[in-house]
């Protein structure tokens, strides 16, 4: 895709739907994208492989930034479309074929400044979670989020329609040991707070003016005994007794944005 603000003309090649119609699934080793948001952040993400674009003309009027002219893009109707997506997911007229994005190791992404927080997942396996956090990790300037490898969605769609857009920006780092990645978190610097809402101390007590690592366990089930070992202070945030916990993509969003208020020395 063309950088933000230039402009090309958009041309493509019309014809029948090709390559998974019916199915709902990526052909082998692609990951599939749907909806605006989603597949305009893929095609401008230049780490991305695409594979085929398959859009409605509104849906490529809607694309901010323009198509090259040798661009793989396919026109379809609504209906083929929904054949090629989860049932009942909100393609809006786009959805892109690509290759997954490459692994990334977690001492790329520490960068060791105070600003930019490290979220660490600890087996919260819900995509739309998974989505909406990597959303709040970019909107509050996040260095990565990091999952176990096992125990978290793998990159797809649903993935980043939650996301919207976020997906392509902020680092996702998978690794098989969440307890030694906590480890070597600690070793480039940074103070691991791990939130449980059985704890006394809340959150802006414990919050120091270094680099942070926020870790967050599943809904239910919390941090596992040796995840939470790992941290070096457990808090809570402030909420209601009315309410026992709140959704985990909820409670990362206002960790976040407690990490980002907070003063800097």
């Amino acid at each position: 895709m063309a950088k933000r603000g230039e402009k090309r003309a958009l041309r493509g090649r019309a014809g029948r739907m090709q390559g998974g119609r019916g199915s709902g699934r990526a052909s082998q080793g692609y990951v599939r994208l749907w909806g605006r948001h989603a597949v305009e952040a893929a095609l401008k993400n230049p780490e991305r492989r695409h594979r085929k674009l398959w859009a409605t003309r509104e849906g490529i009027e809607s694309l901010d930034g323009e198509l090259p002219a040798d661009f793989p893009l396919e026109y379809a109707d609504v209906q083929d479309l929904a054949r090629l997506v989860a049932r009942d997911a909100p393609h809006q007229g786009l959805v892109l074929e690509c290759e997954p994005l490459e692994d990334l190791h977690l001492d790329e992404v520490l960068d060791g400044d105070p600003a930019r927080p490290l979220v660490v997942l600890d087996q919260v396996t819900d995509p739309h979670n998974v989505g909406a956090i990597l959303r709040s990790a970019a909107a509050f300037n996040a260095c990565a989020v990091v999952t176990q490898d096992r125990h978290a969605p793998p990159e797809s769609g649903v993935v980043a329609k939650s996301a919207s857009g976020a997906l392509e920006v902020v680092p996702w780092v998978r690794v098989v040991n969440l307890s030694r990645a906590l480890e070597e978190a600690a070793e480039a610097g940074y103070w691991r707070i791990g939130l449980a809402g059985e704890t006394e101390a809340t959150l802006a007590q414990v919050l120091p003016s270094g680099p942070v690592a926020l870790v967050l366990g599943a809904e239910g089930e919390g941090l596992r005994s040796n995840v939470a070992a790992h941290c070096d202070a457990l808090a809570r945030l402030p909420i209601s007794n009315q309410m026992e916990s709140l959704n985990v993509s909820n409670a990362a969003a206002i960790a976040l944005y407690a990490v980002a208020s907070r003063e800097i020395d």
